[in-house]
């Protein structure tokens, strides 16, 4: 009696337990899926705060307004197979000034290049056809900057300024991707009014003339790649 009753409870302990297992593990995977599809939803419903990247028309003035408060600094380093110069970016142009100093600390300049010289006249850059540039744009956003030409600078011999977007564009809205430094002696007076100068170079300026001599292609570029490293500097 006693052997039939101990089996009888072996029986029914185990059906129990088999039971209690079966049942917990769905229910641990089934919370475990609902818990990572509410975490998809929300990602998808609230991708990022605002002000974040990647940046468009309407976030980029009040973003690079708060980044320009916050990074104060106003000289670059540019570096280049031919050597090196120093850039400094006016604090009045307080949006193009932003705007640089915040690309390089992207590091979004590095490997561009200085894709057009026209001999005698400018060298512009920050454009480039690599992937990973595509890729660093994606990233950043799609926007353009308005024009900022009221603050008296004119377009001398070794400014920084920033051309026009290549779209159809009568208010000649700046492309936040590209600059160009102008070579021509005394200056280049005709862009006066139409693109704005936010910066110019204060040291190195042989290396620009050295970049403008560079033979090119019928479509401006060097036959001698111009890659360069763009560093802020803080002092």
């Amino acid at each position: 009696m006693k052997s039939n009753f101990l089996l009888l409870f072996i029986v029914i302990f185990s059906s129990m337990l088999l039971s209690c297992t079966t049942t917990t593990t769905p229910k641990q995977n089934k919370k475990t899926d609902t818990d990572t599809s509410k975490q998809t939803i929300l990602k998808e419903v609230f991708p990022k705060k605002k002000g974040d990247l990647p940046l468009s028309d309407e976030t980029a003035i009040p973003f690079l307004k708060k980044f320009g408060e916050e990074n104060p600094e106003n000289k670059v380093r540019i570096e280049t197979p031919l050597g090196s110069f120093d850039v400094l970016l006016f604090k009045n142009t307080p949006y193009h000034r932003a705007n640089f100093i915040f690309l390089a600390k992207q590091r979004y300049f590095n490997n561009t290049y200085f894709h057009r010289v026209v001999p005698d006249f400018i060298i512009q850059g920050g454009n480039s056809d690599n992937t990973d540039t595509g890729q660093k744009r994606r990233k950043i956003g799609k926007y353009l900057l308005p024009p900022d030409t009221r603050k008296g600078y004119k377009h001398h011999r070794g400014v920084l300024s920033m051309p026009s977007s290549e779209i159809e564009n009568p208010h000649k809205l700046a492309s936040p991707y590209e600059f160009f430094i102008v070579h021509q002696s005394p200056g280049a007076y005709h862009l006066d009014g139409s693109y704005t100068v936010f910066g110019k170079v204060i040291r190195g300026m042989k290396v620009v003339d050295a970049i403008n001599a560079l033979p090119t292609d019928k479509r401006e570029w060097p036959l001698t790649n111009m890659r360069m490293q763009v560093t802020v500097l803080t002092e």
